[in-house]
């Protein structure tokens, strides 16, 4: 189902003139130098190609002859490759293996393209032949070229092209291609039709952590992957072209400009539709993270999907065009797939929208309204580092994203331990507790969280949260700011094993509304602490998690509700002291003084 959905990704990409994807027996490679020459083969320029994205300079990508899988042996690409082979310098202080490189290279030229009769490929077998290093020890970029790692090829001076790129050159390496498809044909695995099976799929580059050199979603290396004495690649027969075909979608998909590329904890995550949709080009907008410059843009493009499911705007791609979520992740030499989800575009946009509503909670005014999926992960790490996110988290959560099912419940367990081991509730932690509950399996009297304070929540464990908050607001009233508040000292204590602190918090409060010379706060907290406590009987011994997450929601909600700018009306002070001077008014009032 992958690769099929990845085949018919690059059958609709290769139709679209502009898409950039490479033709058959291509691929776009990176090109860190280009050694100019003239038409005689003589040495004109080592000329720099680089770009810059970003804040770096990266190889300018080039449409070049596909390259051959690289393995321990010697094995060369035509008419480009690294620095060993095109001009065989030694790099790795193996003198004799370069020797065989560069030999390799020069013959794989003059074996395929040798009697063409091109004028380009001319000009390069005359300065392989004649190549002598000690000249180009001379030019300005040459210690340059000497230290990279990327690639090298040719071009002719005054032209564009590349010499692999020249017109015959292209035919003549894709005649050749289609003329070594003889030999067995199978019945294609991925596309249905009779082809010769490739025995070695080229390469899978550009997922987070694994070999810069590729990887392989399909191989069989060992005998133990082997059966009824097939080797390799034969065991799952796919066709030349199917092989081609999925994995250039997939490095298409995976480059380092793409749109259409997340990164969720530790697996590389890629997506796209049958046929071009809206949702293809705001998914990133949608779960990745805003743009730093702009981050306005991604809160409007949630609002905008928002509108767009209400009125139906995902309607129109109902049915025929199905959306692809595909998540990958290192496994030494091989990619594993850490999730896989399709859909119908409408379905998609739905339950991305649907994840934002379970998400929204009260905040302040410098968070984000709609946290981006990495933001969430993070804030449930150590130390806030995507390394430390657990590894198959993202694609959980991800896929309860995706597919619209609960969250997982190991996200609510590392929201709350993160919660207790920081003493503190932040905003995206009380909106990933929020959404985990809201989706999780209730009972039918249980009351839904409400995107603010909710007095009239009955769990015990949400009260004792805003118990816990009225505690600490006192305590800040009474002491100002201090080393240590009660949060700092109990949270864990009182989240997890309320009877064990609550009674000396209690008492201890009493302490601090001593000192408060506002009998109107005075007043105001021992009221709150009445309407909380009025719907608690007994504290219990321990909470369950998802008491403890309502613990964190309960806290989370009443401290935004401290600073919640509040309704004008009659400043306290001013009603205390009119109702004084009423009273006092009334006393003269009894003596005659009707004034």
């Amino acid at each position: 189902m992958i690769l099929q959905a990845l085949n018919d990704y690059y059958q609709r990409k290769a139709e679209e003139p502009d898409s950039g994807i490479a033709p058959y027996g291509f691929e776009r490679k990176g090109i860190e130098f280009v050694v100019v020459i003239d038409r005689d083969g003589a040495l004109v320029d080592l000329a720099p190609n680089r770009e810059t994205q970003g804040k770096k300079a990266v190889a300018r990508q080039h449409l070049v002859p596909q390259g051959v899988k690289k393995t321990s042996g010697v094995a060369a690409n035509l008419l480009w490759d690294n620095i060993e082979y095109v001009l065989g310098v030694v790099t790795k202080g193996k003198p004799e293996r370069t020797r065989q490189a560069h030999e390799a290279f020069v013959g794989r030229i003059r074996d395929e393209l040798g009697e063409l009769g091109d004028q380009g490929v001319d000009a390069v077998l005359v300065f392989l032949d004649r190549l002598d290093l000690s000249e180009l020890e001379h030019h300005e970029q040459w210690e340059a070229v000497k230290a990279t790692t990327g690639n090298l090829t040719f071009r002719l001076q005054g032209e564009t092209e590349l010499v692999c790129q020249r017109p015959a050159v292209r035919a003549a390496f894709l005649e050749r291609l289609t003329a070594a498809e003889g030999g067995e044909r199978r019945l294609c695995a991925v596309t249905g039709t009779l082809d010769t099976p490739q025995r070695l799929h080229p390469a899978i580059k550009g997922v987070w952590g694994a070999q810069s050199s590729g990887a392989n979603i399909v191989s069989f290396n060992l005998d133990a992957f082997s059966s009824y004495g097939k080797q390799q690649g034969l065991n799952a027969p796919v066709g030349e072209r199917g092989a081609f075909a999925y994995t250039t979608a997939l490095n298409h998909l995976l480059r380092r400009e793409s749109r259409q590329r997340l990164q969720v904890g530790d697996a590389s995550t890629v997506f796209w539709s049958s046929a071009p949709s809206i949702l293809e080009e705001t998914f990133p907008d949608l779960l990745g993270e805003p743009d730093k410059e702009d981050p306005e843009a991604y809160t409007e493009q949630v609002r905008d999907l928002f509108r767009a499911v209400e009125r139906g705007g995902y309607t129109a791609d109902d049915s025929t065009n199905r959306f692809h979520v595909l998540g990958l992740a290192p496994n030494a030499a091989r990619i594993a797939v850490r999730f896989w989800h399709t859909g119908t575009v409408a379905e998609i946009g739905r339950r991305i929208a649907d994840h934002f509503r379970d998400l929204e909670i009260v905040h302040g005014p410098r968070d984000r309204p709609y946290p981006s999926l990495f933001r969430l992960l993070a804030h449930t790490a150590v130390q806030g580092k995507a390394d430390n996110i657990p590894p198959n988290l993202g694609g959980e959560l991800m896929r309860a994203v995706i597919g619209g099912g609960p969250y997982p419940y190991t996200l609510l367990q590392a929201a709350v331990a993160r919660n207790r081991a920081e003493r503190n509730v932040d905003y995206y932690r009380a909106a990933l507790i929020k959404a985990v509950l809201r989706r999780r399996p209730t009972q039918s009297n249980e009351k839904e969280i409400n995107v603010a304070l909710d007095p009239e929540n009955p769990n015990v464990g949400y009260r004792l949260g805003r118990l816990f908050a009225v505690l600490e607001r006192i305590q800040q009233l009474a002491q100002g700011d201090i080393n240590a508040t009660i949060r700092d000292k109990f949270y864990g204590a009182a989240s997890a094993n309320p009877l064990s602190v609550f009674a000396n918090l209690l008492k201890l409060k009493n302490h601090h509304l001593a000192k408060l010379n506002d009998k109107g706060r005075v007043t105001w907290a021992e009221t709150l602490i009445g309407q909380i406590l009025g719907g608690v009987t007994e504290f219990p011994a321990q909470l369950a998690l998802p008491d403890q997450g309502q613990f964190a929601i309960g806290y989370y909600q009443q401290r935004q509700d401290f600073f919640r700018p509040k309704e004008p009306g009659p400043d306290p002070a001013v009603v205390e002291n009119l109702v004084k001077r009423l009273g006092a008014n009334g006393k003269k009032s009894d003596k005659g003084n009707e004034k």
